[in-house]
């Protein structure tokens, strides 16, 4: 790893939801990647290589918990029961009434990144700063985006932006002197809100600073669709060693 965390880093991978849209009959995170990985398989591979071996990793099921449990047997799992009713804030917040003290990187288990990106957040994490990964590349009428307020820090943050600087790509990280908000406005978000919302209310109603790291550089999609997917493997092709 690039920089030496103060403590293990506690990270929660949310992949509880069906995945309807992609239209595959296993949990999405389990979706097979051109090199014999699944999204979750590349996604806990990384972190890893990123942030060393004692990682903490907490992955939110809800949709055939006993597939992804079979997958990823090393990892602590916790459970959202009603993951047909609920949407990624209540996902989130169940997480995070169980993580220890200490800030939180949490991502979506369907984000298929480039295994630098997350070298390139160390320092943001190493400094306990709260913030959202985004790609200023992109700004797709269907994604998460945001605004910045005049101190350069996250003002809005939804897929309702107007005028939006670039997409969230899923991946964020709140600081341990901010989650007690963050948990606080989880907590009052509507079942169906994604824990976008639960940031953004922060924003409003806490004055939360959120930084938005800027990780264009790097590859980073949220499988949704079949398309997603197949840019996903062609970026991922790119990495795959031929059989001798």
């Amino acid at each position: 790893m690039s920089e030496q965390l103060r403590i293990p880093l506690q990270v929660v991978i949310l992949a509880a939801g069906m995945g309807t849209r992609l239209g595959m009959p296993m949990p999405k995170p389990l979706t097979p990647l051109a090199d014999g990985r699944s999204i979750l398989g590349r996604q806990l591979d990384h972190l890893h290589a990123a942030f060393g071996a004692d990682v903490h990793v907490t992955v939110v099921v809800g949709f055939r918990p006993d597939m992804v449990m079979a997958a990823a047997p090393d990892v602590t799992f916790v459970y959202n029961e009603r993951y047909e009713h609920t949407n990624t804030c209540k996902s989130l917040l169940k997480a995070l009434r169980t993580s220890h003290p200490g800030g939180v990187l949490w991502l979506n288990g369907d984000v298929v990144f480039a295994p630098s990106l997350l070298p390139a957040i160390t320092p943001a994490v190493t400094a306990d700063r709260t913030f959202v990964c985004v790609n200023t590349e992109r700004v797709g009428a269907e994604e998460v985006k945001y605004t910045l307020d005049s101190d350069g820090f996250v003002d809005a943050l939804s897929k309702q932006v107007v005028g939006g600087l670039g997409e969230a790509v899923g991946i964020n990280y709140i600081a341990a002197d901010d989650k007690a908000v963050l948990l606080r406005q989880l907590e009052e978000c509507r079942d169906q809100d994604y824990f976008e919302r639960g940031l953004e209310a922060a924003i409003a109603a806490d004055g939360l600073r959120v930084e938005a790291v800027d990780i264009s550089a790097h590859f980073a999609i949220e499988i949704d669709f079949a398309d997603d997917l197949a840019r996903a493997n062609t970026e991922v092709s790119r990495t795959v060693t031929p059989a001798a």
